[in-house]
Parts: C-alpha cells; sequence; structure tokens
C-alpha cells in the first residue's frame, strides 16, 4: 500500500465511514424513540408513517450531499450505517412480550 492509497483511506473514506455511522445513529434511535412514543398516542399510524418519512428523507439526503458522489465513500458510509445499526440494537433494551400495546390491541401471544 503506497501512501497515496493510505492517505486516500484515512482522509477520503475515514470522514464517510463517520458520517455514515452518525446517520445511522440517527436513523436508529429515531426508530426506537418513535417505537416508544407509539403506546402514549392516539395516532398511531400518523406518528409510525411521519416519523419513517423524515428519518428516510433525512437519510437519504444525507447520504446523497454529505457523501457526495463517489461510489468507494458511499460504500464507506453504508458500511457506518450498518455498524450504527449493531451498535444501537445492541445498548437498546428489548421489549418483552408483556407490553401494554400488544395487551392494548390483543395480539400478544
Amino acid at each position: 500500500m503506497t501512501m497515496n492509497e493510505f492517505l486516500k483511506l484515512v482522509f477520503f473514506l475515514g470522514p464517510a465511514l463517520v458520517e455514515g455511522m452518525l446517520l445511522g445513529l440517527f436513523f436508529f434511535v429515531g426508530l426506537w424513540w418513535t417505537v416508544r412514543k407509539l403506546d402514549s398516542t392516539k395516532q398511531v399510524a400518523l406518528l409510525f408513517l411521519g416519523s419513517l418519512l423524515i428519518r428516510t428523507s433525512i437519510v437519504v439526503l444525507g447520504f446523497y450531499f454529505i457523501l457526495g458522489d463517489d461510489w468507494q465513500r458511499l460504500v464507506a458510509g453504508l458500511f457506518g450505517f450498518v455498524i450504527a445499526r449493531i451498535i444501537v440494537t445492541r445498548l437498546i433494551p428489548i421489549a418483552h412480550p408483556s407490553n401494554s400495546l400488544l395487551q392494548k390491541t390483543g395480539h400478544e401471544s
């Protein structure tokens, strides 16, 4: 590996990885927040769809504007997004099947 290749990895793809992780954290923490609020709202569909549209729009625009048009930056950003998903799913506690939302809808097993 030459010095130019190493510098490209560090200064070009490194920030793309971090930016993808930040977009992933925004998306998945926003999803977690939305699911937590579903129990306390009467407009479940509106909250869920609104949150989905906002989160998805911001992430897509983030990938488009922040990561640019270079496929290598895009791949690094997507890798960061997946890393963020793994981190968030490991840090957020799992809901128990006795969740009150399941009891309300009659879908508990």
